[in-house]
């Protein structure tokens, strides 16, 4: 969520790592190498009808007024087999990873103050906000040490060739950036599957705040469900640029199929064991 400090050799050297063939092979769908769109277009107007304030953080964010041409359920048969599946499977790995929840509570609680459970507005599909579910990783008054990192305003410029990750992010805590690395901070987001907010396979959730710096094509990508992975996830994660990884979410939304979605949570495994693109 942040633009990164990462040297440009550091970071094109990640990325050469996190695009290996050998990563690659077991993909059924290629990033395309070329824009969806020849022209430079204009970014999305997000409309703001009325402020809704978080209750757990206390932040107020606009309501979104859709700005999505793509309010469509899909294919019936395709989203009802994979709601389904997204139920037994998360069900399923939230009681395996039960007992690793608890350990990871307990350690976030005597790592620093602040609570377990990170809360965020995240953005859903069709527009629709909901609350993200994540452990903590970073210092619970981390908003208002380091507010730089939290106006997310850029230049086109930077919008072109930003990353969102930092590096040595300053807002972890020691244990959260372990937590981070592992990937095992992710595993509250099982509870937004089981809600229905959010499904295993699909773009990762944005932040309203970035909504402003989506041009209109690209809103493609609220069309489906976000994900606990995504083709962005295995193909470079953090080490991709903003505008990478948005290209691999249309790309993802444009070719979803079960067959996409079981290619790519078999390829998160790999990509969380070798701690690809984590930090």
């Amino acid at each position: 969520m942040e633009q990164s400090v990462l040297g440009a050799a550091q970071r094109e050297q990640l990325s050469e790592e996190s695009r290996s063939n050998e990563q690659r092979q077991a993909v059924d769908i290629k990033l395309p190498s070329t824009p969806l769109t020849s022209h430079e277009p204009e970014r999305a107007s997000v409309k703001d009808v009325g402020n809704r304030t978080d209750s757990a953080t206390g932040l107020v964010y606009p309501e979104i007024a859709s700005p999505f041409p793509w309010n469509t359920a899909g294919d019936g048969a395709y989203e009802a087999s994979k709601r389904v599946f997204d139920l037994v499977l998360s069900l399923l790995a939230l009681v395996i990873a039960l007992p690793v929840m608890l350990v990871v509570a307990l350690l976030v609680r005597l790592d620093s103050p602040g609570p377990i459970i990170f809360r965020q507005q995240r953005v859903g599909r069709n527009g629709r906000l909901f609350t993200f579910y994540k452990f903590r990783t970073m210092y619970a008054d981390a908003r208002q040490r380091f507010p730089e990192l939290y106006a997310y305003q850029y230049s086109d410029q930077e919008i072109k060739t930003m990353y969102f990750k930092v590096l040595d992010d300053p807002r972890l805590t020691r244990l959260g950036r372990h937590l981070r690395k592992t990937s095992l901070d992710e595993l509250p987001n099982l509870l937004n599957v089981i809600t229905g907010d959010m499904s295993l396979v699909g773009p990762r959730p944005e932040i309203p705040e970035m909504l402003t710096y989506y041009t209109p094509e690209q809103l493609i990508k609220f069309s489906v469900k976000p994900g606990v992975t995504g083709l962005a996830q295995v193909t470079g994660r953090s080490v991709l640029r903003f505008q990478e990884t948005i290209q691999a979410d249309l790309e993802y939304c444009q070719n979803r199929s079960f067959s996409v979605d079981l290619s790519i949570l078999t390829r998160t495994v790999k990509t969380v064991f070798l701690r690809v693109g984590a930090f």
